[in-house]
This record gives structure tokens, sequence and C-alpha cells, in this order.
């Protein structure tokens, strides 16, 4: 990464604020968080800090507030759980900009840490609005960003504040960038991608980009449907984004004539409708029942699929294969998950839902790499850059 860190400053008696991504996912009954992957990947720059003895003020978005404060979305119970994990007490402040706030930055001593309240109560962080980037600028002497899951955003916290504060990045934006970047710019070999999930339109990007730089892809999900349909396969009710049709039919000839192995699923689970308990049957591709919904992938396109990844060094997965929140149709993103789990390969997943269902089964650890986040990733797939990376300082600039 071309980016100074904060490794690379000094931050010794300075305030440093550093934006995080502490948007995990809270049991409303409870209130207890059930995901704290997000916390625990930010606490190396957080114990860097702390050891550089900086006054260290944390701010973070969650949840989708709407520019209102709402009660349940205060981030009271991240802190208990940053506390927990980091063996420190966690200050909580009332707002995250105002004189208040300000205040309490100053009683902040070296090696203490304070963490602001939602940002998004706030519009003006959407809004990347100067005035609320000021606000948080005058909290600190240098910014840190640390957010990779916001970092495909144009935010006042992850974009503004780098006009008016020295910005770097935290220990894990450097491994996010450096992990993805490193996959598909210097790969072992061979290179595979496996690119499903439902988001069509943003995938289609993403193997824009990769088909110059893999040597097999593999493609299911709803994006799979789109291009089973460009080549004229019936795939009933399933979502198919219409105007992209041609271009699929562009990318398969496209990946022939470079080279690069492109695989559709063989046969698909089918169900009558789009539910839990939906009736469903294993059908070959080329006979999906009027009326009824591609949910999942095959046995005999799994077995497709777990061939052709057995022989890469190097796997990009973004997106499930199936719709995996409904246990019935969970199969083939169970397997491909368990497949890299015990692969003697580079495993990367990339964010997002099919991050979830990794950790739903307990395979975090068995993979390279599970992104924190997953429209950051989709951008690196894509080949752009990211707004709140950009804004960082140079390595070579002063």
């Amino acid at each position: 990464m071309n980016k100074k860190t904060v490794r690379d400053i000094d931050v010794s008696g300075k305030r440093v604020l550093i934006r995080v991504d502490f948007n995990v996912p809270i049991d409303e009954e409870s209130g207890q968080i059930t995901d704290d992957t997000r916390i625990m990947a930010v606490l190396p720059t957080i114990r860097y800090l702390m050891d550089s003895k900086a006054k260290i003020i944390l701010c973070s978005h969650f949840g989708r507030p709407q520019g209102k404060v709402v009660e349940k979305l205060r981030l009271a119970p991240v802190g208990e759980r940053l506390s927990q994990l980091i063996g420190a007490p966690v200050k909580m402040a009332k707002d995250c900009i105002g004189p208040e706030v300000e205040e309490a930055v100053t009683k902040l001593k070296e090696g203490e840490l304070l963490l602001l309240e939602n940002l998004r109560f706030h519009p003006e962080e959407e809004q990347n609005d100067p005035g609320f980037a000021q606000a948080l600028a005058r909290l600190a002497d240098v910014s840190v960003n640390d957010a990779f899951g916001a970092a495909h955003r144009s935010h006042a916290s992850t974009v503004g504040i780098a006009s008016y504060l020295p910005a770097v990045a935290g220990f894990l934006m450097e491994k996010e960038i450096d992990i993805m970047t490193k996959a598909l710019d210097e790969p072992e070999r061979p290179l595979g991608a496996l690119i499903g999930g439902a988001k069509i339109s943003d995938k289609i990007g993403v193997l824009e980009y990769v088909l110059e730089r893999v040597d097999s892809v593999l493609i299911a999900g709803g994006l799979g449907s789109t291009f089973l349909r460009a080549l004229k396969y019936d795939v009933g009710r399933s979502m198919v984004k219409e105007d992209k049709l041609d271009l699929a039919q562009w990318l398969v000839e496209k990946a022939a004539q470079k080279g690069v192995h492109l695989l559709l699923p063989s046969d698909v689970v089918v169900a009558d409708r789009f539910g839990a308990d939906a009736r469903s049957k294993v059908v070959p591709i080329a006979s999906v029942p009027a009326g009824w919904y591609v949910m999942d992938i095959g046995p005999k396109t799994i077995e497709l699929f777990e061939a052709k990844l057995r022989k890469c060094k190097t796997i990009i997965w973004n997106g499930p294969v199936g719709v995996f929140e409904f246990p019935k149709f969970a199969k083939g993103t169970a397997a491909i998950a368990h497949l890299l789990a015990g692969l003697d390969a580079i495993t990367i997943i990339g964010g997002g839902s099919t991050a979830e269902a990794v950790q739903e089964m307990g395979l975090v650890e068995k993979i390279t790499h599970v992104s924190t986040g997953g429209g950051a990733s989709l951008r690196i797939l894509e080949g752009k850059t990211l707004p709140g990376m950009a804004v960082l300082l140079d390595k070579e600039s002063r």
C-alpha cells in the first residue's frame, strides 16, 4: 500500500481520532452484540496507539438512524464490549461533536480511550458536510482511518476530515488493501474467483475487472441466473437483470477469448416459491420449471466447482451460491465454505453476506482472510480506488 500508516507518524501525546467500523449486529431482545469481529479487527491499531501514549478518540457509525438520534442505535454496548476486549476503560461521549465533546477530549490522558456517539445521528456525516468534518477535526491532531468497511463511502469522517487533519491508515485498513490487491495483481497461480450473491449490478463490474487477472471464474447465485438467461436457459422466476444480458453474453465470449475457464451451474435446486419451507427439487439447468425459483446450486455443480477450486493456489470468493439464509438452500454455500477451509491455498472472502455465512459456520479461522467490508472489497474487485483510502497521505509525502 502506497499510503502512510499510523506507524509512519509520531502520535505520542497527540490527540488521535480513529475512524473505526463498529457497525456490529446486536440482538434486539437482549441488547447483546452477536458478532464482535469488527471490534476485534481494530484492536491492533488501538493497542498500538495506547502503547504509543496517544490520546485516543474513536468514532463510528452504527445502523441507519437517518440523521436522527435513535436510542437503540447508541454505541454504549459497543463501548462496553471494547472495554472488555482491550482490558481498559472506554469513556463514552454524549455526542460526536460540540463543546461538551471537546471538553471531554481535553480531559483525556495519554493511553486513554474516548468513544464518540453514533456519527450518523447527524445527517451531515453522510452528506460529507465540510462544517461537520471541521467539527470532528477540532477534536484531534491526527486522523486515522481503520474503517475498511466504510472506506467506499465519501462521508465526513472518511473523506472530508482529511482536508483539515493529517490522515493515515490504521493496521486493518493496511491489511485489507494489501491482501486484496496482492491477490489480484501478484497472486500465486492458478487464481480462481467465485462470484455469487444477489447484487447483480455490482458483480457485473467485478467480473469485467477480474477476467483480466484470473485463470478461472465460477459464477452462481443471482448473478448466475442472469448469465444462464443470457445463454438462453429458462431460469423460471429467478431474479434476472434484463438490461445486463448482452453484457453477460459478452463476458462469456471474452472469457473464452482470454482462455479463462468460466463455469456456470449445471444443475440447481429450485423451489415453487421464494420461502424457507417451499417445495423444492434438484433439476438440470435445462429443466427449470416455469414459475419456479433457482435457490441453490445442485450436487453435480458442487462437484464441478470443488474440482476446479482444488486446483487453485489463490481463491477469491464474493457472494453466496444460494439463498443461504434459508437452511434448506444453504447446502451449496456450506459445501464451498468447508472446501475452502480445508484447502492448502490462499483463500480470501470478500466480506458481506459471504463473510456472514462463514462466520455462522465457525470457519473464519480456517480461511486466510475474511474481509470486514463487503462494499469496500467489491470496489477493489472492480479495480476502483476507495475514497476513504485516496485521501490518506502518500508514503513519499512529508
